[in-house]
């Protein structure tokens, strides 16, 4: 009978043992898979940082491209959902060819372009035709206009000139100036202001105009005011504005290369868009040859400014030969007129201009503005 009872209490302690040990297998299979799923998941992403940290290194973050993993022992996913995530995994690693890449930032240009040749050998003999020059300069664009396409220019440029019947001089000013500004690294564009008619010649109510003109064209910050017979004999005389009012023809072979007297301001000369406004521009009343030059000379010691000049050994030009013109006689009132400079230019100049434009038209080296600016009033009877 005891031995009886004994297998009895045997046996229950062994099923005992038994179900503990299945529970205790049961228990051990739950936490082995949950943390099998999460070392899974754990791998897959170690494995897509270390996969993004190479595409990284290689340049490929950048690229716009997304990486994702996926942990397919998770109890809510369907092969359907996974089957859709892949596909936009697909669509999202395609390149967009719509996306262009930004372009860099163009470092500014050097105040000392590299290019600069010095001193140049100006002549007037061989000659000159328009096709000629237009093949010389094949980065130029319709109007005269150029950009560097290496470096960011500091000033913005118009260059304007006073312009009738000189078809000629403009051909050679064309051939020379264009290569030369491209050397310097400027940002410009050409206006060719022609005085239609042939009523007296007022040169610096033409500049005004191509102020004007030229601002409506584009947002320019310097303007460079040339005679179309002048030719600069070196290029390191750079065309652009300057912390004071520039004359850059400050020895003419005509006046022996030397400056004709303190307050001469004539032939090549450049102000700032602030400078321009701040002594009211040009007169407008200086029909004729002569005194307009010493008027904005007055102009800009009078408000404070000075002229500043290249070396001498830099601003040398030639001048290409000709005839006076017609109806550009010397004006005889100059002299009076230029006394009065302080009188007059608050209600003479870019404030009170007017002109009728007549035609604006895009050649491929210049832009050509052809106005009407008047006839100057009757002259005083004398006696």
């Amino acid at each position: 009978m005891t031995r009886l009872m004994l297998g009895r209490t045997l046996e229950r302690i062994c099923k005992g043992v038994l179900l503990l040990c299945l529970l205790h297998f049961l228990i051990m299979m739950i936490l082995y898979f949950d943390v099998y799923s999460q070392r899974f998941d754990l791998f897959s992403r170690f494995n897509n940082g270390r996969n993004g940290s190479r595409n990284n290194i290689s340049g490929a973050a950048g690229s716009g491209h997304h990486y994702y993993y996926y942990n397919l022992s998770r109890p809510n996913a369907t092969l359907a959902s996974y089957l859709a995530t892949g596909e936009q995994l697909v669509l999202s690693m395609q390149p967009d060819t719509n996306q262009k890449p930004s372009p860099k930032p163009l470092p500014p240009c050097p105040e000392n372009p590299p290019g600069l040749v010095g001193r140049l050998l100006i002549e007037f003999s061989s000659q000159m035709t328009m096709e000629r020059v237009q093949k010389e300069n094949p980065n130029v664009t319709d109007g005269g206009r150029y950009t560097p396409p290496d470096c960011r220019p500091r000033w913005k440029v118009a260059i304007i000139i006073p312009f009738r019947h000189r078809e000629n001089h403009l051909k050679y000013w064309l051939h020379y100036l264009h290569p030369i500004l491209r050397r310097q690294r400027i940002d410009y564009g050409i206006y060719i202001i022609n005085q239609l008619g042939e009523e007296t010649f007022n040169r610096a109510k033409l500049l005004n105009v191509g102020y004007t003109e030229a601002l409506r064209d584009a947002e320019y910050d310097c303007f460079i005011f040339s005679d179309v017979d002048l030719i600069p004999m070196d290029d390191r005389n750079l065309y652009h504005c300057y912390d004071q009012p520039r004359h850059f023809a400050i020895a003419m072979d005509k006046f022996g290369f030397r400056l004709p007297y303190a307050g001469y301001f004539g032939g090549v000369s450049g102000l700032s868009k602030k400078q321009f406004l701040k002594i009211n521009g040009f007169p407008n009343e200086y029909w004729g040859w002569g005194g307009e030059d010493d008027d904005i000379y007055n102009r800009i010691t009078l408000n404070g400014m000075k002229v500043s000049r290249p070396d001498v050994r830099i601003g040398r030009y030639r001048m290409i030969k000709h005839e006076r013109d017609k109806h550009n006689e010397p004006n005889p009132q100059r002299f009076n007129k230029i006394q009065n400079t302080k009188n007059t230019m608050k209600k003479d100049g870019i404030s009170t201009l007017t002109y009728r434009l007549v035609q604006v038209k895009r050649y491929p080296l210049y832009t050509n503005i052809s106005v009407e600016i008047g006839k100057p009033p009757p002259r005083p009877i004398k006696g």
